[in-house]
């Protein structure tokens, strides 16, 4: 087939060149795409503009600061997407060895997951699978966004969304807990419910949009907390209750781990779950499937929580 006047063969577009669009359509931008792609912006343009082509259709429009994509670009890129999706399964090899694995894996995931799972995977990688290497992305708010750019290849955590292509298999229950300075006076007994909300709070914000479980549970009631300290993270709280009247409130096998803090039942417990979820990307992927068992596998092995 020939092409006429202005337009581009479609059958000419390469694999290539659609994940280029898809790419431009999940980041929004051009720049970002390059910088994925590991190529120049101009390249990027001279290939939007071939499918502009092929498509018969502008796919991108400047919006204020930024570019949206074209009601046709949408339809588009629902069909490449799932074309893309099965054409690499049908390019990953069927059979995984281990001990012959070379590549790299990417992980969101926050803190939490970074204290109870990673440790264990990581001496099971280097002993099992010493030719894989792992990329860990700070999940906050934007795990789910990582994951469907293909960012990431699994994401660990809290899960709160339901979309459509992910898989998801649970891990993990834990619920909240107390922890303070062994001189707070709260450190002995029962913490009721309106000591717990008069006593001074630092709170682990974790940055984003994200909110924990209890404080969700805690504003559907209509309540808050005497908050006079917010950190970003609970790498430090240790140190900063010392010597303090201060309390915090994090998931139980975090608490667990920290020093030299008393650890006491929350009035409110707000149990939530740890998943694991990923795409269709990659959930054919006989390494990405091996890997998923492992981690299973180190979570099912991890004690159960006792406070």
């Amino acid at each position: 087939m020939a092409s006429s006047g202005n337009r581009i063969d479609p059958f000419s577009v390469d694999f290539n060149a659609l994940r280029t669009m898809v790419l431009v359509f999940d980041t929004g931008s051009f720049s970002a795409t390059a910088e994925r792609l590991d190529v120049n912006q101009s390249t990027v343009s001279y290939t939007v503009d071939r499918l502009r082509k092929a498509f018969q259709d502008p796919l991108f429009v400047r919006q204020g600061p930024g570019i949206a994509a074209t009601d046709r670009c949408r339809e588009i890129v629902a069909t490449v997407r799932e074309m893309l999706e099965a054409y690499q399964d049908l390019s990953t090899p069927r059979t995984f060895a281990p001990e012959e694995a070379e590549g790299q894996i990417s992980l969101s995931c926050n803190y939490y997951e970074r204290l109870v799972i990673l440790p264990s995977l990581m001496r099971l990688l280097r002993t099992k699978t010493p030719g894989l290497t792992v990329n860990v992305l700070q999940a906050f708010g934007s795990g789910g966004q990582q994951l469907k750019q293909g960012e990431s290849d699994f994401l660990i955590g809290p899960i709160r969304f339901n979309d459509g292509g992910l898989y998801k298999r649970r891990l993990l229950t834990d619920h909240y807990v107390c922890i303070m300075d062994p001189s707070n006076p709260l450190s002995e007994g029962t913490i009721g419910l309106d000591e717990y909300l008069k006593a001074p709070h630092t709170v682990v914000t974790y940055g984003g949009n994200w909110k924990s479980q209890y404080v969700l549970d805690l504003e559907a009631k209509g309540l808050s907390l005497n908050q006079v300290l917010g950190v970003p993270s609970p790498a430090d709280l240790g140190q900063i209750l010392k010597g303090t009247d201060l309390i915090a409130t994090l998931p139980s096998r975090m608490a667990h781990m920290l020093r030299d803090v008393v650890v006491r039942a929350s009035p409110l417990p707000s149990p939530f779950d740890i998943d694991l979820v990923w795409t269709s990307r990659t959930h054919h992927s006989p390494m990405h499937s091996w890997v998923r068992q492992q981690i299973a596998e180190i979570a099912s092995g991890i004690p159960p929580i006792s406070q």
